[in-house]
């Protein structure tokens, strides 16, 4: 991997271009206090923001460590071959109109591979991107206006759109930023290449992602491996959840899985904790700046309010987030510093008898954290300070700063309402180790996303092959029998040509029967199922009827506790997603699924299996015995296999149903969709 050190942390700076955009980033650096040098660079110009102007890049003092490029796309090839010559450190493409342009300008992927050329070694970010700040030390290629202020340790965020990248550091939260780059196009140095070396820099706590795309997978991997490695976490804002599911062509896998289902596979696989909007992601890096990943989500809430109370119970109900009972310790502790005038509970609502009282205030709040506990949130909301008088609040943050002293166990005050959390409160209570969290939704997000348990890193990813636009249906004996040879149990059966064939078949197999109509997908629809046929009358009515002379005769697989969907789809961003969910007549009803990338592990198929709302039938519902686990992990180990085996020219595979008895798991239907018809 090519350093970026010299890039993001320079000592000298060089700015190529005259316009408002390279004057800003020459201001942005003085306002920052950046130590280094700025060199301004103008082929007419003496000066450029007060500063002497160089000719260009052979007449700079030396070789710069950074360089912003402020020009039209075509100048800004010689511009990047020039500072790769030179021996410079790294460059930001600001222009635009490059492959991402494709659509609209046809030269766009050509000035892309000349732009690539030019940089050789040399790191580029963009282009098409605002470029970086660099709050540590106060080094800002970057165009335009900024919300954040010199720190000594914090956050970095890595995002694909520079307006996004703007609004993030206008936040008014307390977070402390680090590092906020963009990456543009990603041309030559991706997000994950750029996230890695950030990493890399002791003095940020936590890495924040905005992600559009991922792009280069074995770089994900990577970058997994590094924050493992430096005991460091990621945390993800993934977009494109409201895309349209691909289109189910023919299975119902695809439209499980959809477009989102590899991204979130993907994340969980990585271990990196998901977010779905700005002000969550933006808590939870807090969060995890303050007291890093979390032991697990169980959480207390206090709150001088039922209604408060009340309204953390509910807010938590349906996340990953539990409250527990109150233990003896906490009863006792909590019944001598709140008197018998209220109720113990979790959430614990401690009425107003205290309020004022900084002493009584730290004992109860105290007598609440508990070691069982990954956090105690104190539900608090400021008045406004333009209107009314705030002070009257004081003695809750002084409590809050106490109790984490004397505890040392993480502790948050949180808003119910983002705008009640004062930013100066918020930045006191920051510096003394308290969590200052803006929106009761987003902190319940936060706790959720941090305390997710860190999966083992599995076995690199099966990268997804050429796709093929038209793929082939595999006739489904021939796609049981190829299923069967990786070990997949399939039920016995042979095809049959007509209706008197499909008679003599049922016979020799024994009854009860299946009769199937074969080169039809969807066969409960078309009315080409027909199960528990116990005579030859019966098998020649039901042929006769279907709308095909072609059938398939199995044996009748009884005794099934669930029906499972075992699903994969090659999705060209993320790899090969396997789905598992419920089967059968449930699958559209119910919409019950969980995905994971193969290879997969032991624990990441048993969590899915856990996670589906039909695990209980899984388990033994209401007396009926458990379905086989071990048979079930077999029967997905079996298609695994095939997938690994069989990439090459693969798009789709689905068995529906597997049936799962409490002795085995039988793959009753198979579909596979592949371009070469001879595997």
């Amino acid at each position: 991997m090519k350093s970026l050190k010299r890039l993001f942390r320079p000592d000298s700076i060089a700015v190529i271009g005259g316009g408002t955009w390279c004057s800003a980033v020459i201001e942005q650096c003085r306002k920052m206090g950046f130590a280094g040098d700025i060199w301004p660079v103008h082929p007419k110009a003496e000066e450029v923001a007060g500063l002497p102007a160089y000719r260009d890049i052979e007449a700079l003092p030396f070789a710069p460590d950074a360089s912003f490029i402020g020009i039209n796309r075509l100048a800004t090839i010689d511009v990047v071959k020039a500072l790769s010559a030179r021996g410079a450190g790294g460059a930001v493409c600001f222009a635009s109109g490059f492959l991402e342009a494709e659509a609209e300008d046809g030269e766009g992927a050509d000035l892309q591979q000349r732009l690539l050329e030019a940089a050789g070694d040399m790191p580029v970010l963009g282009p098409n991107c605002y470029g970086f700040i660099n709050y540590l030390d106060g080094a800002l290629l970057w165009p335009d206006q900024h919300g954040g202020q010199r720190v000594e340790k914090g956050v970095a965020i890595v995002t694909q759109s520079s307006n996004i990248a703007i609004n993030l550091t206008m936040q008014k939260r307390a977070l402390p930023l680090a590092y906020v780059v963009t990456c543009g196009n990603q041309a030559q140095t991706g997000l994950a290449e750029i996230g890695e070396a950030l990493l890399e820099d002791g003095r940020v706590t936590v890495l924040g992602l905005h992600i559009e795309g991922f792009g280069d997978l074995r770089a994900f991997e990577a970058l997994a491996l590094k924050a493992r490695q430096l005991g460091k976490q990621i945390v993800a804002l993934k977009v494109g959840r409201s895309a349209q599911a691909r289109a189910a062509t023919v299975s119902h896998t695809a439209s499980l899985a959809g477009g989102d289902a590899g991204a979130g596979a993907l994340l969980a696989r990585l271990g990196i904790p998901r977010l779905y909007d700005l002000p969550s992601f933006l808590e939870t890096l807090k969060l995890m700046h303050v007291v890093g990943r979390l032991p697990s989500t169980r959480i207390a809430t206090i709150s001088c309010s039922g209604g408060e109370a009340s309204l953390s119970a509910d807010t938590a109900h349906g996340r990953g987030v539990s409250l527990p009972a109150l233990n003896d310790r906490q009863r006792t502790d909590l019944r001598a510093a709140l008197g018998p005038m209220v109720a113990l509970a979790n959430p614990l609502d401690y009425h107003t008898y205290i309020w004022r009282d900084v002493d009584a205030m730290t004992r109860a709040f105290s007598a609440m954290v508990d070691p069982q506990l990954a956090m105690t949130l104190l539900v608090v909301d400021f008045p406004r300070g333009d209107r009314c008088d705030p002070s009257d609040w004081d003695c809750v943050t002084q409590a809050a700063v106490a109790v984490r002293q004397q505890t040392g166990q993480p502790i948050a005050i949180v808003a119910t309402l983002p705008e009640l959390l004062p930013e100066d409160v918020a930045e006191q209570l920051l510096a003394a180790g308290v969590v200052p969290m803006l929106g009761l939704s987003e902190a319940m997000s936060a706790v959720e996303a941090a305390g997710l348990p860190l999966p083992e890193l599995a076995h690199s990813l099966l990268l997804p092959t050429k796709s093929h636009p038209d793929p082939d249906l595999v006739p489904e004996g021939e796609a049981k029998a190829w299923l069967a040879r990786f070990g997949l149990r399939v039920p016995r059966s042979k095809p049959a040509r007509s209706v008197v064939a499909a008679r003599a078949v049922a016979a020799d197999i024994g009854y009860p029967v299946v009769l199937k109509g074969e080169g039809i997908a969807h066969k409960t629809e078309e009315d080409a199922v027909r199960l528990n046929l116990t005579c030859g009358q019966d098998v020649s009515d039901a042929a006769v009827a279907m709308p095909t002379d072609r059938f398939l005769v199995e044996e009748m697989v009884t005794g099934a506790v669930a029906e499972l969907l075992v699903g994969v789809v090659k999705d060209p961003a993320h790899g090969f997603v396997l789905t598992l969910a419920a089967g059968g007549t449930l699958t559209e009803i119910m919409q019950d699924s969980a995905s994971v990338l193969l290879p997969a592990s032991d624990a990441a198929l048993n969590t899915a299996l856990d996670s589906l709302r039909i695990a209980p039938l899984l388990s033994g519902y209401r007396g009926a015995p458990p379905a086989d686990r071990a048979a079930i992990l077999r029967a997905i180990r079996a298609v695994e296999a095939y997938v690994v085996a069989e990439a090459e020219g693969l798009e789709e595979i689905e068995i529906n149903p597997l049936l799962c008895t409490p002795s085995d798991a039988v793959a009753a239907d198979a579909l596979i969709r592949r371009k070469d018809m001879l595997r």
